[in-house]
């Protein structure tokens, strides 16, 4: 029996005829084309969409890492970046030999550490705190008034605790009065340098509490409701869904703050401390960090070369403790992983 064609007629041979075949193959070809021609197209515009953040990057990310040669000579403005003479490692060993390199370095990590634990505890509670409110008026009202010192200058900051713990005139302070009402000492506080990293790390908890929250509400918008109310079938309380459901869900959000906040931990908080602390060299043992340092030494010893490389140092450090903080998250939890 002879095959049967598409249609129904009988084909000779059991093969369609060669002009068939060649049309196929032709209009499958042409169909190629096309979708390559269409697929170029669509690159072209993702590529224009992209430019300006790639020439962004290029020009001010990029770019300027050719200045990190500063850190290898004995910089001379005269004489440019490729002119100047080459001084191997004698900055980073002028920095690192240097007495004030031990508490500088402690210091850093301390703060840092401190601001971060305490803004991401703060950020978590509060948010934890404000999912459980229903009114809605009176929840946009809380975000907003949390959220708003994130956008507190540090100046304004600076002069409220002027105004806290010392006074106006640099006497007294509303602290110090609060003392006095309850028969405490009063305390010097801009010649005491001990309390400084806990005043500095409220500061921080008060300033960033907010800004987290929303970052950890927005997480938790993302929970199925489903599993509250499941909590709630077998009869747990707020509190309990809260702890049981809502925390442990979080801890994804949470392990990629960790690990943005642990790539900035040898980069101080410049703007906040030296608007507080200024030149209080008293206050140094306890506050000074990398980056006032940097400041300072640029303003006295104007050696762009020792500055350079201990700016080069913060990168190398803070990108070695970024990657082992994901190497640990990926280990701990391999699904929430950022990489």
């Amino acid at each position: 029996m002879q095959p049967v064609g598409r249609f129904g007629e009988r084909v000779r041979g059991g093969t369609a005829p060669a002009s068939a075949t060649g049309s196929a193959r032709k209009a499958e070809r042409l169909r190629r084309r096309a979708r390559r021609r269409a697929a170029r197209r669509g690159s072209w515009v993702l590529l224009l969409l992209a430019a300006p953040g790639v020439i962004w990057f290029a020009v001010f990310c990029y770019l300027p890492l050719v200045g990190l040669v500063v850190a290898f000579k004995n910089f001379n403005v005269s004489q440019g970046i490729f002119g100047s003479q080459w001084d191997g490692l004698q900055n980073f060993q002028y920095f690192l030999a240097s007495g004030d390199a031990f508490t500088i370095i402690r210091n850093t990590l301390f703060l840092n550490a401190l601001f971060l634990s305490g803004s991401l505890l703060t950020g978590l509670v509060l948010a934890l705190m404000l999912n459980e409110v229903r009114l809605t008026l009176f929840k946009r009202a809380a975000q907003s008034i949390v959220f708003f010192p994130y956008f507190i200058s540090p100046i304004v900051i600076s002069i409220i605790l002027q105004v806290l713990l010392a006074g106006v005139n640099g006497q007294g302070g509303a602290v110090n009065d609060l003392f006095g009402v309850f028969d405490l000492p009063q305390v010097s506080w801009y010649t005491t340098p001990g309390p400084w990293p806990w005043i500095l790390t409220i500061v921080k908890m008060w300033q960033l509490g907010g800004y987290t929250s929303v970052i950890f509400l927005a997480a938790i918008t993302s929970i199925p409701e489903e599993m509250y109310e499941a909590g709630a079938i077998d009869g747990a309380s707020r509190f309990r869904l809260a702890r049981s459901i809502t925390t442990p869900l979080l801890g994804p959000t949470l392990g990629i703050l960790v690990v943005l906040g642990v790539g900035r931990i040898f980069f101080g908080d410049f703007a906040t401390i030296y608007a507080i602390v200024g030149d209080n060299g008293i206050l140094f043992p306890t506050t000074d960090v990398i980056d006032t340092y940097v400041f300072r030494s640029l303003l006295t010893l104007g050696d762009f070369g020792v500055t350079a490389a201990i700016g080069l140092f913060q990168s190398v450090v803070g990108f070695v403790f970024v990657t082992a903080a994901v190497l640990v998250q990926r280990r701990l939890n391999k699904e929430s992983s950022i990489l």
